[in-house]
């Protein structure tokens, strides 16, 4: 007798339907084929002790399993549920026509119950595509799965409830979720704001010219100053998620088994911070399973590195190609997957070992050469691709003190957001284009182009600053943002001047010269 059960493989971002063929005849022996891993190889102990804790018995007879296609390897506990249902089905426990209409995914506990698995999103987007009539995942990632809509998704507590479905003992309601009223609803509510934070108007200028056109950012600046309290406010000015943004992200999340299961869709963009300890794989992912790292799952977000100068500098290095790319390539000898990592890149350092070079109440005790070694941990090739440079001093407490709070996040954003409608109009024209940061070289002639002072400025500033060509295309860029903040139509002179201020990491006598 030969039963056919459907499940997924998940390799990265990408999905395949996985069909369990399942043949029964006289004998003792089992067999599973399929590229199967440990973890599937182990199911059948898991399946064994599910059953029987459940009233149901593993066949005494020669079984073979097949999970095709073959030359795929199959990994992660997720093929329990499916597998279980086959053996019932093969061995005659359980007759229904709904098995080869739903496609089923599940780990099982010893006792029965079904555990969350990793990837139920991209999963139920694969059932609709393949016309499953609907899905069958743990309770716990059914509200992610529902998220898809023409397409029934079922979430079960248990091995005997997916029996009880299946057979038509109990009936079952598919979740159903108003994907658009939870995704608005959630989308303004923030528990920081820009408006605790007091003074610092120029870094606060800088972090609006970023947010409004995706500029990757860098602040130096002594211990206190507000680094990492502002970074942390940045996702609060940014234009809100798209609904396309926000499922390109959720099914990040769901492949990395992040989401929890009252989530359904991501509503706010994503801020990583991870450790400056963290690995070259978990930054940009990979792993004997490939398994999305932080620059992916920082995708359309920010990924905010503290203490910039602690981090690996092979770990740094990484980065570079991400940055221009805008998605990484892994390349194993067991497969090879892209993944999307559009991301602000926003980062923060001390200007010295000591911390307080430049500030104007406490002595630096480092030299120049030791401040030159610092700093000389970010590359420069990683530098260039960082657009805007930002200096920041400590706030003295007889100002804090006296300041009244700051400008909210809103009203930034409002600003911002009016910039960011500029551009997507600029670029409605142009493929994967959406902000100033994304612009090519043809493109900045084309949007860029500059009168005789500002371009008269902009070679005195290269020559001057002996800057690169990627720093020149990055001025223009950061010009262009100044420029649809102002709601300016042409680039002018002082757009220019203000962005080549953003390029202070840029000069040679940056550690003789003081901030």
């Amino acid at each position: 007798m030969l039963v056919k059960t459907y499940s997924a493989s998940v390799m990265g971002l990408e999905t395949m339907t996985v069909t369990i063929e399942l043949n029964m005849t006289r004998g003792v022996q089992f067999h599973l084929t399929g590229l199967p891993d440990t973890s599937v190889k182990e199911s059948m102990n898991r399946i064994r002790s599910a059953l029987s804790n459940n009233g149901y018995r593993m066949p005494v007879a020669d079984l073979s399993i097949n999970l095709s296609p073959s030359d795929v390897r199959k990994e992660g506990c997720g093929y329990d549920l499916p597998l279980a249902i086959g053996i019932l089905a093969v061995n005659g426990s359980i007759e229904s026509e709904l098995i080869n209409e739903y496609m089923m995914v599940g780990e099982l506990g010893l006792d029965g119950k079904l555990k969350p698995v990793r990837g139920s999103l991209p999963i139920a987007i694969l059932a609709r595509k393949e016309k499953f009539k609907g899905l069958i995942v743990p309770k716990q990632n059914v509200r992610e799965a529902a998220v898809v809509n023409q397409l029934d998704v079922y979430g079960m507590e248990s091995l005997e409830e997916v029996i009880h479905f299946l057979v038509g003992r109990k009936q079952f309601s598919p979740m159903v979720i108003d994907t658009r009223k939870e995704f608005y609803e959630h989308q303004s509510h923030f528990d920081l704001d820009f408006m605790d934070v007091r003074g610092q108007e120029n870094v606060k200028r800088a972090l609006e010219v970023a947010a409004a056109g995706g500029h990757n950012l860098i602040m130096v600046g002594p211990p206190g100053s507000g680094k990492s309290m502002m970074a942390k406010r940045l996702p609060t000015i940014l234009p809100p998620l798209s609904l396309h943004e926000s499922l390109e992200t959720t099914q990040i999340y769901s492949v990395a088994g992040k989401l929890g299961s009252d989530t359904s869709l991501i509503s706010q963009r994503p801020f990583r911070s991870p450790h400056h300890t963290i690995s070259q794989v978990a930054l940009v992912g990979g792993g004997a399973t490939p398994q999305p790292g932080e620059i992916s799952l920082a995708h359309n977000g920010v990924l905010f590195a503290d203490e910039l100068t602690e981090f690996n500098k092979q770990t740094l290095e990484v980065l570079r190609q991400p940055l221009e790319d805008r998605k990484i390539s892994i390349s194993r000898a067991k497969y090879s997957v892209d993944m999307p990592c559009n991301f602000m890149f926003v980062a923060s350092c001390n200007p010295c070992p000591c911390g307080y070079y430049g500030d104007a109440t406490h002595q630096c005790c480092c030299t120049p050469g030791q401040i030159q070694r610092y700093l000389g941990k970010i590359s420069g090739p990683l530098l260039d691709r960082i657009d805007i440079h930002c200096e920041i001093q400590a706030v003295p407490f007889s100002d804090l003190s006296k300041m009244a709070q700051g400008e909210p996040s809103a009203k930034i954003r409002e600003r911002v957001i009016a910039a960011r409608r500029i551009q997507e109009a600029r670029f409605k024209n142009f493929k994967g284009v959406h902000c100033n940061a994304q612009m090519t070289e043809r493109m900045l002639h084309q949007f860029a182009e500059l009168d005789a002072a500002s371009m008269e400025m902009l070679r005195m500033a290269m020559e001057r600053l002996k800057l690169s060509a990627r720093a020149y295309s990055r001025i223009l860029k950061v010009a262009r943002t100044i420029a649809d903040l102002d709601n300016s139509e042409k680039v002018q002179s002082q757009h220019i001047a203000e962005a080549i201020g953003y390029r202070n990491l840029d000069r040679g006598d940056w550690a003789e010269r003081g901030i």
